[in-house]
């Protein structure tokens, strides 16, 4: 295991078997989001994107939380108004450093949701590919509740996982869902009883990592295509894709491993060039 240095305590951060886990840290505020904390976010999460050594990346929360968004107690101590036009340039820019980030980089991402998940927080959770809520977890968009619009690509995510309708009600009427509601409207891929989740989820981000890389980010770009492509230019890009992944040294091994009758064994490069061992 080896710890990333992030610059603050609101953000830990470690990479364990090729996984890059990044613990929001602030407990006593339910891991609220603070300057530090998006700031370290967006860096960390561009440093393991480039690093061969993770191959999938997690998301989760100290303390019994994953994230309540925004610091309303901060919201309600700042003087009264719009931010002004540099509070928006932050902000945009952290916004494409952190969930859009999750969302677009050829790794895979899992978010870890140990309890309450609100607000920008859910924001950040629907950014990634999959997610696992203990039982005991509570969603809420949390948006209506501080008379706020919502951020870090709220109503985008929740219209592609939910549709429209259901993403208007969310949103206008802000109910708590608990882990077994979000489940059946599809926010969370798995309930897990609460001394089980982090194995469960780490289990399936180790198997993620050791995966066929060039396949498995290819898949996540079709998928992110497939929401906005025409039917023909999205084949287009899908055949290409394929194509390019015969060439992979992970389709080798997995072609070996199928002749052999045993389980592949991927290589840890980002194209799948070496077939050995982890």
């Amino acid at each position: 295991m080896t710890d990333i240095e992030t610059g603050t305590e609101h953000l830990l951060a470690r990479v364990e078997d090729g996984v890059a886990v990044l613990t929001l840290n602030r407990p006593e505020r339910r891991n609220a989001l603070s300057t530090p904390m998006l700031t370290a976010l967006g860096t960390t999460l561009a440093r393991v994107e480039a690093d061969d050594a993770v191959g999938a990346v997690v998301l989760t929360g100290a303390g019994g939380a994953f994230c309540a968004g925004g610091d309303v107690k901060g919201f309600a101590e700042r003087s009264p108004g719009a931010p002004g036009a540099s509070a928006e340039r932050v902000q945009r820019a952290n916004q494409r450093a952190t969930s859009g980030r999750l969302w677009r980089m050829a790794k895979p991402t899992v978010a870890v949701l140990p309890g309450a998940t609100a607000g920008a927080g859910l924001s950040l959770a629907l950014a990634c590919d999959l997610r696992y809520a203990a039982s005991s977890a509570v969603l809420t968009t949390a948006f209506a509740r501080v008379a706020l619009a919502g951020d870090y690509g709220s109503a985008w995510f929740l219209v592609r996982l939910v549709g429209p309708a259901r993403a208007r009600e969310l949103l206008y009427l802000s109910p708590r869902l608990s882990a077994d509601d979000a489940l059946r409207l599809g926010l969370v891929n798995a309930v897990l009883p609460p001394e089980a989740l982090d194995g469960e989820a780490l289990a399936v981000a180790r198997r993620l990592a050791h995966g066929p890389r060039a396949a498995l980010a290819s898949m996540k770009e079709n998928v992110a295509l497939a929401l906005t492509a025409p039917l023909d230019e999205y084949m287009d890009v899908e055949v290409t894709h394929h194509l390019a992944t015969f060439a992979t040294a992970d389709h080798a091994e997995a072609a070996r491993a199928f002749v052999e009758k045993r389980e592949p064994v991927f290589g840890t490069g980002a194209g799948g060039g070496r077939t050995g061992g982890p």
